[in-house]
């Protein structure tokens, strides 16, 4: 928990940490850990495009999308898009975007009984209390004009920008001749 208190005296500090330890055993603390579109927004955001194609599937699915057509869509396996939601999840606790202990927004569901051994996922699924919050951010991150794809060649670093004079005077990076030997200092030199 953080609390912050601005232009308070370091007698009201001491007093209100005294107050805190006297009240520990009486206190409950709750910390909103629930998806909301801010929180939704962000996670899409941090996601690369396979990872953001997986949530936008569960969700447009109504939150359960079967595995085998993930599959379909991700030929390369679902262990790319999944591992990155499991990054972006820590990153966003890292960050201090949620609170440690907000739960995945996509959980997987394992086919094959309790005692098989490995198991393949047969399904992911987003809860109902979360798919309002992820459906809001979507519609907005569709919204969102996309940046255009770079279809031309890379600048040279060399080159003088586009927008002054070709006979503009300004530093380049590199010398058109080099110095000779006989200008730069030597070693010990000052």
């Amino acid at each position: 928990m953080r609390i912050t208190i601005e232009g308070a005296s370091e007698e009201f500090e001491r007093k209100l940490l005294d107050l805190l330890a006297e009240h520990r055993d009486e206190l409950a603390i709750s910390v909103d850990t629930a998806w909301d579109v801010d929180r939704a927004m962000l996670f899409l955001n941090t996601l690369n495009e396979d990872a953001r194609l997986f949530v936008r599937l569960v969700v447009d699915s109504d939150g359960h999308r079967e595995a085998a057509v993930l599959r379909e869509v991700f030929p390369g396996g679902l262990r790319g898009p999944t591992v990155a939601l499991a990054y972006a999840l820590k990153r966003g606790v890292k960050h201090g975007w949620w609170p440690e202990g907000t739960e995945a927004p996509l959980t997987v569901i394992y086919g094959g009984g309790p005692r098989d051994g490995w198991r393949q996922a047969s399904a992911y699924e987003m809860s109902g209390e979360h798919l309002p919050a992820f459906r809001a951010a979507l519609a907005h991150y569709d919204t969102t004009t996309p940046r255009p794809t770079w279809d031309e060649e890379a600048p040279s670093a060399l080159a003088v920008h586009s927008s002054w004079a070709a006979d503009a005077d300004v530093p380049r990076v590199l010398y058109d001749d080099p110095p000779a030997a006989a200008n730069l200092p030597h070693r010990g030199a000052s």
